[in-house]
């Protein structure tokens, strides 16, 4: 019977990769793009205009994607997706959704806390060479592991593996979404609408709508928080660390971190605008207030509807 479950799964998994690996470098490549406004000052006060890419939906993000680089850019990050894939089935009983709940199996709310923290730590190199693979100009080969790796990460990086941990920033806005999801939106949906847990005895033909249309409103709410939370994780995992003399993750240096890299792939125009490593954000508040002066606030919540549905999905689950 395990057997047949795993003949099963495989085309499963491989039709479920084919949908969501697309949609989802989509909405990384959307949110990490970097459109300042039409006019900004130089170092001497003299206004220049923005001369990169300017893309105002998801779904215009991916029409560009597909006519500069084909199939081949949309299925970019597939090889990391699988990796993660191949954990999650082997090691892991409960995935994290990236917009809907955390779980965990026969845990309560701080158990379900601890463990989806835990999985996010395990996951989150992962999850950064994920969106930076995503995010590269470059054309990375499938099977050249380390060529992939030295294109993808600084050498301080390559050096000390850890620093991903210390991006200013990351965990914070890792660690502020799974705290509002665990502790606040699962709470209240086990207290307004018990009749959608999958434990309960309950029929949902009971479900109030009175507080179904309450939770909803909670999770409409919730998106104005957690939406902003995504976009500035995307932007601060995309964000390379390099070398200081310090080990200072934030000090942006050339010594010891201009070793050579791969070619461009040869695109004549490169698929989204990347912020300028030289300038990095300083952490999750200095990262919310820069995108609100250089990009306008409305870049905070760019493809909210997606997590507005997946709170709506997660409700349902």
């Amino acid at each position: 019977m395990q057997f047949l479950e795993i003949l099963f799964l495989i085309p499963t998994l491989a039709l479920s990769l084919a949908i969501i690996v697309p949609l989802t470098g989509i909405l990384v490549r959307f949110r990490a793009n970097y459109n300042p406004k039409a006019l900004r000052l130089d170092p001497e006060g003299g206004a220049q205009a923005h001369t990169g890419p300017v893309i105002h939906s998801y779904f215009g993000m991916m029409t560009r994607v597909y006519r500069i680089e084909g199939w081949a850019g949309l299925y970019k990050g597939l090889s990391n997706t699988l990796v993660v894939t191949f954990l999650i089935l082997v090691f892991l009983d409960a995935p994290r959704t990236r917009h809907g709940a955390y779980r965990a199996p026969e845990a309560g709310i701080m158990g379900t806390l601890v463990y989806s923290v835990g999985m996010m730590l395990i996951s989150l190199p992962t999850a950064i060479l994920t969106y930076r693979s995503i995010t590269t100009p470059h054309k990375l080969p499938y099977l050249q592991v380390m060529q992939n790796l030295r294109i993808l990460l600084t050498p301080t990086e390559r050096r000390r593996p850890w620093i991903l941990y210390l991006t200013p920033g990351l965990l914070a806005a890792e660690v502020s979404h799974i705290v509002i999801v665990v502790l606040g939106l699962g709470p209240l949906r086990r207290l307004l609408v018990p009749e959608l847990s999958a434990k309960s005895e309950r029929g949902i033909g009971d479900i109030s709508i009175v507080k179904l249309s309450i939770y909803l409103l909670i999770v409409i709410l919730s998106t104005a928080i957690l939406t902003p939370l995504e976009v500035i994780a995307t932007r601060l995992a995309i964000q390379r660390n390099h070398a200081s003399s310090e080990y200072n993750s934030v000090s942006q240096q050339v010594d010891g971190d201009a070793e050579e890299t791969a070619e461009f792939s040869g695109a004549e125009e490169d698929v989204i605008g990347l912020r300028n490593e030289a300038d990095p954000y300083l952490g999750i508040v200095d990262c919310a207030k820069r995108i609100i002066d250089e990009e306008g606030w409305v870049s905070l919540y760019r493809a909210w509807w997606l997590t507005l549905l997946g709170g709506i999905g997660s409700a349902f689950a």
